[in-house]
Order: C-alpha cells, then structure tokens, then sequence
C-alpha cells in the first residue's frame, strides 16, 4: 500500500476534479446496483412487513432488511421489532445503528434499543417538526427535568449551542435502579431530502461526536426521519474519517463503493443525487482539514509543501494585480490629490479620483478639479461641495422658502441627510420672484401662482416708453 502522506494529495486532487456529469453517472450506478445487491444478497423486509410491525414504521416503503435489522431482547415484549439497521464500520465491526426517528408509539422501543446496545453517543441530523410535519418524537426531557418512557426515566442534564447549527445535551437515562450517561448531538441546519449550504457544520459535528465517544467501542446511534438519506450520509463520513486516521485509505478508494456497501445494510442510505454529492464536497474538505492540521511526523515535508504553494500563490496573485493595473490603465486616469495635512476623524478618508477617459471624438474633459478645499495648507475641511439654492421669494414664509436642501453632516462620524438650507440673503439679478396674491401659501403651487417656483425671466436691455409721453398737451 502506497504511504498515507503521498498518496492523500493524489486522492484529494482525484476528488477536486470530478464534476457534476461524473457525480451524476455515479448516482446512477448506486441506484441500479442496489437491485442487484437485493438479488445477490437475499436481502428482505418480512419483519417490516409484519401486520402487528406495520404501524411501527415511519415510512411504509424505508423497512429495514431482516439480514441486519436490530432486534430487541430487553423485556422480551410481544415484538422485537424497531426500525434500526446496524451498520459496519471501517474496521468491519458493527460501528454505527442508523434508525428512523421513533414514533409516539416506538419512544419505549428506542430507548430500549438504546440500554440493550449501551450506546453512549447519538447523532440526531432533524428537527422534531420539519415543514410543518412531524419528522421525529422527543425523546429527551426539557433542560434540568425529567421523563417517562415506559421503564426508563431520561433526565436532561445540561442543554448547549455551541454554535446555530448544534444543539448538545447530556442525558442520564435509568432503568431498575442503575444509570447510563448518554450524550446526544442535534444537528439543526440540515434540510430534509435536501444536504447543508456549506460542510464544515456537519465535520464539526462529527468531531466533537467522536471526542465524546473517545475509545467507546459500543455503536453510535445515527438517525434522521427515516433513518436513510442524511443518516447514509453521516454514516459514510464517519467511515471515510476512521479509513483516513487509521491510514486504510488505498489507491482504489471510492465513495461509490462505500455508499453501495452502506445501502446492503441499510435501504436507501445515501437517499438523494445532492446528498451524493455532498459526500464529495465533505470528504475534500475533510482531507484538506487533515493535511493542514496534522502533527504526524509522516507529515514532517508539510510545511515545506505549504511554502511552495505560498509562494506560488503570491506570484500569481502579484502577476494578477499587474495585469488588472494594465487594463485599469487602458479604462481609468487616476488623479491623485496633493498631501495633506493631518485628518481628523471626521474627515472622510479618500486620496484620489478616478475619471473614466473620455471616448475618442467626445467633448474635451474640464481639468481635474480637487475636493480637498486646501488652502495654505490650513486643516481640510469636508470634501463635499455643497449647492447653494437659487434666490426664493422673500414674500413666502419661511417653512415654505426652502425649496433646495444640502447635505451636512447630523454629527461628527455620522452618515449625511438633508436639511433645509438658509434663506438667501443675494438678490439674483437675472431673474424676479412674482408673489402670490393669496396671502396664505402653504405649497409652492398655491392658488394665484404662476408656475414653478414663481419666477419669471426680466426683459434684457430698455423698454419704450408708454405712448402717452410722446403726446403734445394742448
């Protein structure tokens, strides 16, 4: 077998270079093999199937296969049957129970299965309610309290977030005088027939499931809704995790091969195209977490490795921002401002303009003007321009003078809106202001104005005089 610390880049790369045409292929292929491996394995669901068994299972069509179902001995009741599937792991021994999320009617059932097995660790990857449906029973407490589930009293010692996406709780769950602790694991963020937005919530949640677990060999209890799809996933995961720290991982590795040996154990495991390729997505990222993170001293060429990618990594990033200074150069002239003096901090904290070039044939650009209004190198002021407002009727009240606003500043820090601006106090020599006869103006187009703004252009050069003054008294 080739050594782990060469052959994990080349298996990393491997996987980084499937696309979505070859994900696709292989669904396919895990879909028309789980026929074959039914056929060539005998596998059946009798027990599922059984009329008192019926009403045990969440969905009618996700029954476990009789060849690996769990079988409840504890009490010996009238049915042994639950729908949970063991599942082995990576070192072939049974390492995982993937079972549906219990009913009303199969709460006493699971933690059954829970005591008899001496599971220590549970993932749960739902809600209780999903959708507006009922996608798993509580089967826990509320925090600090305790409940009855036929013989067994489960008491929620401690409820934890660590982050939005994981809820923990330690349980303690007692049966005839004698207490198991049980740690369970809530994964939030995971959409039914559907896969997380991003992988590293779900490694998270696995990596602290297996530092609680520690050197445990009882199976960790995985379940969903029905036990199958985010179940499958978690399961082949936790598989390729255990191939990868106990270094089985060979040349021929293939997440195909582990999802069709997952689905003779348990139908349907892996259930849909997308959590198929999230697999894919889940195992780069883990396998790069892995190179980054391991003090293995097979691992002793890393940081040599890492240099090397440094530093191909600043050459391109240096050769990138040449390139985009070139195209710049060819789109935008950049006109830089005179140093200034110290800023203060309510000083916006700009150092140059950029002016788009003008196209071949447009009108000449005016000369570059700066915003610093730096004079004698006297402390800047705001580098906004401000609009003073034309000349407004003085016969207007004051509420109603203000037509134009300018943008100042609320407080020193703050963002800008717009206040009125002063009255005028220039007469405007171009133009006059026409008063409405109405004495009570409450908008600018007040009964008895004449138009926008009430102004009108005065008449250039002098007027004739009327005609009565060029007539003779008699």
């Amino acid at each position: 077998m080739e050594p782990l610390p060469s052959l994990l880049p080349s298996l990393l790369s491997a996987l980084q270079a499937v696309d979505a045409a070859t994900v696709d292929q292989e669904y396919s292929v895990v879909r028309s093999q789980t026929l074959l491996l039914k056929k060539e394995h005998g596998l059946t669901t009798e027990a599922g199937s059984l009329k008192e068994n019926v009403k045990k299972n969440r969905y009618k069509d996700i029954l476990p296969y009789d060849q690996t179902r769990v079988v409840l001995s504890l009490q010996a009741p009238a049915s042994d049957y639950i729908n949970a599937s063991f599942i082995q792991g990576a070192s072939g021994a049974c390492s995982y129970i993937a079972s549906q999320g219990p009913l009303s009617s199969t709460l006493t059932d699971f933690w059954r299965m829970i005591w008899q097995h001496s599971v220590k660790v549970i993932v749960m990857a739902c809600r209780e309610t999903e959708m507006g449906k009922r996608k798993c029973e509580c089967y826990w407490a509320a925090p600090h309290q305790s409940a009855a589930f036929g013989p067994f009293t489960v008491t929620t010692q401690v409820e934890l977030r660590p982050n939005e996406d994981i809820v923990v709780r330690t349980l303690t769950v007692s049966y005839q005088q004698e207490t198991h602790s049980v740690m369970q694991f809530q994964y939030l963020s995971w959409p039914d027939h559907d896969v997380p937005y991003e992988t590293h919530g779900v490694l998270d949640l696995l990596e602290r499931a297996r530092s609680s677990r520690g050197a445990d060999s009882s199976p960790v209890l995985i379940h969903c809704s029905a036990g199958c799809g985010r179940t499958g996933v978690i399961c082949a995961l936790d598989y390729i995790h255990d191939l990868l720290v106990t270094k089985r991982l060979t040349e021929d590795f293939s997440i195909l091969k582990i999802v069709l040996e997952l689905r003779r154990q348990r139908p349907s495991a892996v259930q849909t195209r997308d959590q198929y390729q999230f697999i894919f997505s889940a195992v780069i990222s883990m396998f790069e977490r892995f190179l980054q993170t391991s003090g293995d001293e097979l691992y002793c060429n890393l940081p040599e490795v890492r240099r090397r990618e440094k530093k191909s990594s600043a050459a391109a990033a240096s050769a990138d921002r040449s390139s985009k200074k070139a195209t710049m150069n060819d789109t935008y002239a950049v006109v830089n401002k005179p140093k200034q003096p110290t800023r203060t901090t309510s000083e916006p904290a700009y150092s140059s303009v950029a002016i788009p070039r003008s196209n071949p044939g447009s009108r000449t650009l005016p000369p570059p003007h700066h915003y610093d209004n730096d004079i004698g190198g006297a402390s800047a002021a705001p580098i906004y321009s401000s609009v003073k407002p034309r000349v407004k009727p003085q016969t207007l009240p004051l509420a109603a003078s203000a037509i134009y606003d300018i943008a100042t500043p609320a407080r020193e820090g703050s963002d800008y809106h717009l206040v009125s601006a002063e009255p005028p106090s220039a007469v405007d020599d171009d133009y006059e202001d026409v008063s409405s006869s109405v004495s009570d103006v409450s908008s600018f187009f007040s009964p008895g104005g004449i138009g926008f703004n009430c102004r009108i252009q005065k008449p250039k050069g002098p007027r004739d005089p009327p005609a009565e003054w060029g007539r003779l008294e008699r």
